[in-house]
């Protein structure tokens, strides 16, 4: 069985959030499992100059609209291959700037769905499941059913939706961009309201239809969490799935995180409380034994941050100490550094991304506030439980699945969880997880509860490819 899985990031090489995380160790952790799984990429500007690429000496034309573009083909370690067009790639980033999106990104992901068919052509590799990831790929589903049918006939489409907030939606003057025939047009298959979504096309194309966590599958068949693209997913509902994410356990394990400043495990945890010592010194906290606060990902509304700056006052009259590490909409950026200036000796801002203080604050932060809209599978609070920092999150998507709201009747629990989305709300939840952290003895049970916690990709790797095995046999016959 061959695999071939198209994104648009993964680690080691591109990342700007967990689509790369999750790519990067699902590739390996398939490979693991003895598959001959193979990833496909754009050869993004700075990736040549890391990592020793080896030039197929294959070029492809590839048809966007009118024009024909000249792609070259390079590849890593025999299970990953690159494409590149300088042109649509060698850029400072992956989709946009802090302005905007690039202009020109439906020409930029119809070429690279196109391009991966043609470079499986060039590559004499047919593979028996195309895993599709995200709008930027979801054209692929569609091109297989219709342009390269006969190249393709035997192979298999998954399409997994990793956040349905994200569609890739573009004017309808793009469709003449596909080369696909203008009768696909309609809304059962690629029209959105007049535009064209390239996800829904992968969703009404694909074999079969994945989500990043149980709860996020039922969740986007509702109007609330559905994007306007609900009513095609509930029909589409017998072909839905959700798989849970899982975290990279050699990456992150404070045993052996040489990134932290002192090590520690669920038998021992003594040097927790040297990481929490050592990052309210680097962050200089006034009050250093005041609960410390953490809060890792992308700043935006999706985050929930609107409702977290809107009791930001109160939070800080109960004495806690924050960290924000992260970046995202510029206006949330402003309002934010309004707010650090306002709190200097109690909150740390960070804009940006450094994963090694990432470590250091998952590692010697007390909790991590999630405060999420939605959340389709959600990697920081599994993350933030394998280094004993307990979660208070939103109930949504894939905290759900995977935190265990406290009850202190019983003791059991792995974090604090609420559900209405509100400013109350948030607080409410986290005047409950300061009252217990005050409980050295209690607090102590559940940081203990989340380290034994267990969220890895093998699992989740042998559910994909139980799902692969299951499609090729249809496909097949």
């Amino acid at each position: 069985m061959k695999i071939l899985i198209v994104a648009s990031e993964a680690i080691p090489f591109v990342k700007t959030g967990g689509l790369a995380d999750v790519m990067g160790t699902l590739i390996r952790e398939i490979r693991n499992l003895k598959v001959d799984a193979r990833l496909a990429l754009p050869l993004y500007r700075g990736i040549k100059d890391r990592f020793d690429l080896n030039d197929t000496g294959h070029e492809i034309t590839v048809p966007v609209g009118n024009k024909n573009y000249t792609a070259k083909i390079f590849s890593y370690k025999d299970s990953v291959f690159f494409i590149e067009c300088n042109e649509f790639f060698d850029r400072e980033e992956l989709y946009g700037t802090s302005e905007g999106d690039y202009p020109d990104n439906a020409h930029r992901f119809i070429f690279f769905s196109r391009a991966v068919l043609e470079a499986c052509d060039a590559l004499g590799f047919k593979p028996d499941v195309l895993h599709c990831n995200d709008w930027q790929t979801g054209l692929i589903p569609l091109y297989v059913k219709s342009i390269y049918k006969k190249s393709f006939s035997k192979t298999a489409t998954v399409m997994t939706i990793h956040n349905l907030g994200y569609q890739g939606i573009f004017p309808a003057s793009a469709m003449l961009l596909t080369g696909l025939d203008m009768e696909l047009f309609t809304p059962k298959t690629i029209e959105f309201y007049g535009q064209i979504n390239l996800l829904k096309a992968g969703i009404t194309t694909a074999d079969f239809v994945t989500t990043v966590s149980t709860n996020y599958a039922k969740e986007i068949l509702s109007e609330q969490y559905g994007f306007g693209l609900d009513g095609v997913l509930r029909h589409r509902a017998h072909d839905i799935t959700g798989i849970i994410n899982g975290i990279d356990y050699k990456e992150w394990n404070p045993a052996e995180d040489d990134l932290i400043p002192a090590k520690f495990d669920v038998r021992d945890i003594t040097g927790k409380a040297k990481c929490k010592s050592y990052l309210v010194k680097e962050c200089s906290f006034k009050n250093r034994k005041a609960p410390l606060v953490g809060m890792v990902g992308r700043l935006s509304s999706q985050k929930g941050i609107d409702i977290f700056m809107g009791v930001i006052d109160r939070i800080f009259s109960y004495g806690v100490n924050v960290i924000i590490l992260g970046k995202g909409e510029e206006a949330i950026h402003k309002e934010l550094r309004g707010i650090a200036k306002k709190y200097p000796d109690c909150l740390s801002l960070n804009i940006g991304y450094d994963e090694t203080f990432a470590h250091r604050v998952y590692a010697g932060s007390d909790m991590l506030l999630i405060p999420s809209k939605y959340e389709p599978c959600g990697l920081t609070q599994m993350i933030a439980m394998r280094y004993g920092t307990v979660p208070v999150a939103r109930a949504t998507g894939g905290i759900a699945d995977t935190v265990e709201d406290y009850n202190h009747l019983s003791g059991k629990g792995t974090g604090f969880l609420f559900t209405e989305y509100s400013s109350s709300a948030l607080e409410e939840c986290l005047k409950r997880a300061i009252c217990v952290y005050t409980d050295e003895t209690k607090w102590k049970k559940i940081v203990i509860n989340c380290m034994r916690q267990r969220f890895s990709w093998e699992k989740s790797a042998k559910e994909y490819v139980a799902l692969y095995r299951k499609l090729v046999r249809k496909v097949t016959g």
